[in-house]
């Protein structure tokens, strides 16, 4: 099944949107729907889109890691402990101040 045929003017959609979900649903890929003759919106199941954002917030996470290595914002593993028991202790006393 190529591309093509996975493009279709709204009004398409429109008549057979119970066909057109149940498709989804069964794992066909997502819709390209059109309106004038332009790609407007992609139709996909529920389920996919779901797991199009996760990816696209753990691909989000990887490049903002790398960021932070590029600019030299990075500790090593080793200490790490140390650290955040340094920072326990250092927010327990700041709140026993006040």
């Amino acid at each position: 099944m190529g591309l093509e045929s996975r493009i279709k003017p709204i009004s398409y959609v429109k008549a057979n949107s119970a066909e057109v979900l149940r498709e989804l649903n069964e794992g066909a890929p997502p819709l390209i729907i059109t309106q004038n003759g332009e790609a407007k919106a992609v139709l996909q199941d529920a389920a996919d889109y779901y797991q199009t954002q996760e990816t696209l917030a753990l691909l989000k996470i990887l490049a903002l890691a790398k960021d932070d290595i590029a600019a030299g914002r990075i500790k090593p593993i080793e200490g790490l402990g140390d650290r955040i028991r340094a920072r326990a202790r250092s927010t327990a006393s700041e709140k026993s101040d006040v």
